[in-house]
């Protein structure tokens, strides 16, 4: 009972820090039009994540790495061809996913496809509140340019904002939400966990920070209600956690601003 109840409280500790984390960086992607991408580049972890388990070494190493290349050759494709980001994220995902399901072993290809946060442990628990809190100190420090470059690119560049770098920043801090949410929900609902909650905060904020804030806070319900629920009818956490978060998005709509 005491081993449970600990693993339960390691999961708890994760999914909630991931969720606040998804959260409050889905609010930016939703007012940077970059809802899809969070879902697109999840994708982009699998082939990172099939070398780890080769290799036999943390899945997240494997799985950032890739997600940070992703990020970098998005960030210099988009400055050198004026490709819409959607567009050269699409490239990634399908070049990605097709090497991903060719050399991840069968064996684990389902859990890298849908996370299994049972197999959580301390470490993870401590790299993820590191990263979370990197995370918050760097969109501290970015805000002002960021929510500049959302209203006017030109603006913000005017304001000597180097729009740029603020943007490969963010697309950093996607990467690293996205390389911590695969251990919750797995590559294909990661992204669900950085929108829906976002989107939901949506229906019932006014200002942008109160929009943040209640999109953080989305988050955080959604990874504690579904872990939670899924822990007492001994059910995936992964699919409970994004349906949880479908729940809040469905009860915000009759409170919408």
């Amino acid at each position: 009972m005491n081993i449970f109840t600990n693993l339960l409280s390691l999961q708890l500790l994760v999914g909630i820090l991931t969720g606040l984390g998804a959260g409050y960086l889905g609010s930016f992607m939703i007012l940077k039009r970059m809802s899809l991408v969070g879902d697109v580049i999840s994708h982009v972890a699998l082939p990172g994540i099939a070398i780890a388990l080769i290799f036999k070494v943390n899945p997240f190493l494997g799985a950032f790495t890739a997600l940070f290349l992703a990020v970098i050759g998005i960030w210099i494709l988009e400055r050198k061809t004026e490709l819409p980001s959607e567009t050269l994220v699409g490239i990634f995902f399908a070049l990605s996913l097709a090497l991903g399901i060719l050399i991840t072993p069968e064996p684990e290809l389902l859990e890298a496809l849908f996370g299994d946060i049972s197999k959580i442990g301390p470490v993870d628990v401590f790299l993820t509140a590191a990263l979370i809190a990197v995370i918050f100190f760097t969109m501290f420090r970015i805000y002002r340019g960021l929510t500049l470059s959302v209203v006017s690119k030109q603006l913000a560049q005017s304001m000597g904002i180097n729009v740029s770098r603020t943007n490969f920043l963010f697309l950093f801090l996607v990467a690293v939400i996205v390389a911590l949410g695969l251990k919750v929900t797995g590559i294909f609902l990661t992204g669900a966990l950085v929108i829906v909650p976002a989107a939901a905060a949506k229906n019932v904020s006014i200002g942008l920070a109160g929009f943040t804030r209640s999109a953080a806070l989305f988050g955080g319900m959604s990874a504690l209600g579904g872990i939670l629920f899924a822990s007492h009818f001994n059910l995936h956490p992964g699919p409970i956690v994004v349906l949880a978060s479908g729940v809040i998005f469905l009860i915000t709509l009759l409170f919408k601003k």
